[in-house]
């Protein structure tokens, strides 16, 4: 039997929790194809105007696996820690998708709510038994699981993304020797501040790290810092911020401003995100208190344009080469 992923949303960041899980208990896994015009022209067709161009991509990314798989995976992903939240639209996917497409095989919306007192476990041994009775096996494949994630975040700590990621485990590659995490001599590092599916959607964000990369930048991502500094980061702001992803966003964002290890920051974010529109005025209070640090702001949606994106990361990092030549001359 064929499981299908969406290649969207929370994909990027536990696309080897979910994965694991199911080929363990015998299934096949099934990804959607990357991100493409089809795909985004059918997810804008088939969703409700007023979401974020992210969540009307998993329309088009459920529709490219729909004939194609016996299962289609769409958890319900609720709360992933004991106080905290996931974004409304990603808790009700399931529902909106269920809603909108039609002719879909058996949809695996299986609730995450560690909110409630339940363990990760408990979710996935609900997920389980949907394929078998046999709680040993699911434990066991649930145990596999989570030692292939933490393997896969630490391969991304090294300065790789979570596609890199992937085809480092999949192709079981070394990425010694040839690590974009790696920085030559005089070149920028840039951090990149946003939530994983606006930033690692190559289609959706027009290839953002790889033309930062192109122009002789390092790219730094909250995913690629160490597991240790983001807990102590994100902890700072359990009391305002309530939603995951927002806090680790955050987290990251003050984790840049601080340290002194970027030469600049960018923030990409989605129009039409309610929690990031709230984000945004945080991150932006704390760039007001770090001003010699170039700070930009990248707000994507369908209507975005290869140009426009071009145009404002040259400008900035210009600017960025410009201040360090003029403070180079200073000291001299």
């Amino acid at each position: 039997m064929k499981v299908g992923i969406a290649a969207s949303l929370l994909y990027y960041h536990y696309f080897y929790l979910w994965k694991t899980f199911f080929e363990e208990l015998g299934l096949e896994v099934v990804v959607s194809s990357p991100t493409n015009k089809r795909i985004v022209e059918n997810g804008v067709k088939k969703a409700v105007d007023d979401i974020c161009l992210p969540v009307k991509l998993t329309f088009g990314h459920v529709m490219d696996l729909a004939g194609r798989v016996d299962y289609l995976f769409i958890p319900r992903l609720v709360s992933l820690e004991p106080d905290a939240f996931t974004c409304p639209k990603i808790i009700g996917l399931p529902d909106m998708i269920k809603a909108n497409l039609d002719k879909l095989p058996p949809v695996l919306d299986t609730c995450f709510d560690l909110k409630k007192g339940r363990s990760l476990y408990q979710s996935f041994r609900e997920l389980g038994r949907n394929f078998t009775h046999k709680s040993s096996l699911i434990q066991q494949a649930f145990e596999k699981a989570e030692i292939k994630q933490r393997e896969f975040e630490k391969i991304m700590e090294q300065g790789l993304t979570p596609l890199e990621a992937i085809e480092v485990l999949e192709k079981s590659l070394s990425s010694a020797g040839n690590n974009p995490g790696e920085t030559p001599p005089d070149n920028l590092r840039i951090a990149l501040i946003g939530h994983p599916y606006n930033l690692y959607d190559d289609y959706l964000n027009m290839s953002l790290i790889d033309k930062l990369r192109q122009r002789n930048c390092r790219v730094i991502t909250a995913e690629m810092l160490p597991a240790a500094v983001m807990k102590k980061e994100s902890s700072a702001w359990n009391r305002d911020i309530f939603w995951t992803l927002g806090r680790r966003m955050v987290g990251a964002a003050c984790h840049f401003f601080k340290s002194g290890v970027v030469d600049g920051i960018i923030s990409c974010v989605s129009f039409e995100c309610g929690p990031d529109s709230l984000l945004q005025v945080l991150i932006e209070e704390e760039a007001g208190k770090h001003k010699e640090l170039p700070y930009m702001s990248l707000i994507i949606d369908e209507h975005t344009g290869d140009a426009g994106i071009v145009t404002r990361i040259e400008a900035f990092l210009d600017m960025i080469r410009r201040k360090a030549t003029i403070q180079k001359n200073k000291n001299r």
